[in-house]
């Protein structure tokens, strides 16, 4: 429920500068708007997506994809499942698509690099676990991520393991890294008592190489800030040499979005930066996240899960989550309790398997 109302937060200021954002609206946003051009039909770049009054975009579409494949696998998840779930889901079954006001096959909403994995897995049948290569790095594997961390609430290590091996079939390099961290950071907010700082502590000790330095880098920006307008300046400052599309989000350098062990996406750094400016209330922190522009509806989708994750549902705000269920014919409760159920199966399951390890293992040093 985070996930999706940051979302619908962020996606009709997506793609512009905080300026422009000032500029459009008279001031920083503050709650849902509507569309940035009223012909949004027709206007360019955005058309024919119906963005803003509350409308989800396709970090909530994936989202909701993944969920349904723990819905039909009831257990954990690989780069298989992908291919064998995942990508039939999205180019078999018409749903409705909020943006485009009509019933359509996710395929033909979702952006190039999702497209991708229906490319490679049901045309090219490249081994999932490799299908990932050679697509653009971006976070389209780490948008929609969270379901990962709730299926290993309370163990990061799990999460992050999980996420990698099913991106996969999706996303390489720091993209690939970004799916694990924002997995882990979910399944470490679920942690009795865990706070933001005990969030980024555990997203830090999993993350590799660029992704690590630019939390870092970010978030030692954010603890020294209390209010998100503040911030936003430094935060671009602290991630831009990390962030191979550049200044102008809507016209990339010719290095962005290519493998590479030194860079990062911008959208998870970013994130846990406002979480911890936000100090966890959802407000502060996805009205920052949707404020800081460019990739602000997948920035406001992590921080918005993360919020929600700490908080449960009394987190986030009733308001918001009403209009957003209704303006995008959503129930935002059935997919959580099905993730919900799917947890505790999965951890009974977890529980067995080691349990009968513990056994062997038991009988196996006993001969010794």
């Amino acid at each position: 429920m985070g996930a999706a109302v940051g979302d619908a937060l962020g996606g009709p200021v997506e793609g512009y500068s905080p300026d422009q954002i000032v500029e459009r609206h008279g001031g920083r946003v503050s709650g849902i708007v509507g569309p940035w051009n009223e012909d949004w039909r027709t206007a360019r770049p955005l058309a024919p997506y119906h963005k803003g009054d509350g409308h989800v975009t396709d970090d909530t579409l994936m989202t909701h994809a993944l969920i349904r494949v723990y819905g039909t696998v009831r257990g954990h998840l690989d780069a298989y499942a992908v291919a064998d779930h995942l990508v039939p889901d999205l180019i078999s079954t018409p749903r409705w698509i909020p943006e485009l006001e009509a019933e359509a096959l996710p395929l033909q909403r979702i952006f190039l690099a999702e497209k991708w994995m229906v490319t490679r897995l049901h045309y090219g049948h490249v081994d999932p676990r490799e299908a990932g290569s050679g697509n653009i790095v971006n976070c389209g594997a780490a948008m929609y991520m969270a379901p990962v961390g709730l299926v290993n609430a309370a163990h990061p290590e799990a999460a992050y393991a999980e996420a990698v091996d099913l991106a996969g079939a999706h996303q390489s390099s720091y993209g690939r890294e970004a799916a694990g961290v924002f997995a882990a950071a979910v399944a470490a907010a679920c942690v009795p008592g865990a706070t933001p700082a005990t969030v980024v502590k555990a997203a830090l000790a999993l993350a590799k190489d660029g992704t690590r330095a630019a939390i870092k880098a970010v978030c030692e920006v954010a603890a020294r800030h209390r209010e998100a307008d503040s911030a936003l300046r430094g935060l671009r400052e602290a991630v831009a040499p990390f962030d191979t599309v550049g200044p102008n989000y809507r016209a990339p350098s010719l290095g962005a979005r290519r493998p590479s062990r030194l860079h990062s996406i911008e959208e998870l750094p970013v994130a846990l930066g406002m979480l911890l400016i936000g100090g966890g209330d959802f407000r502060r922190t996805v009205l920052g996240s949707v404020n800081y522009g460019r990739d602000c509806d997948s920035i406001a989708t992590m921080s918005g899960a993360l919020v929600g994750a700490l908080g449960g549902e009394a987190a986030v705000p009733a308001d918001w989550a009403e209009r957003v269920a209704e303006a995008s014919r959503l129930d935002l409760h059935a997919p959580a309790r099905v993730l919900t159920e799917v947890a505790y199966e999965v951890f009974d399951a977890d529980l067995a398997r080691r349990r009968t390890h513990e056994a062997a293992f038991g009988r196996l040093t006993a001969e010794r």
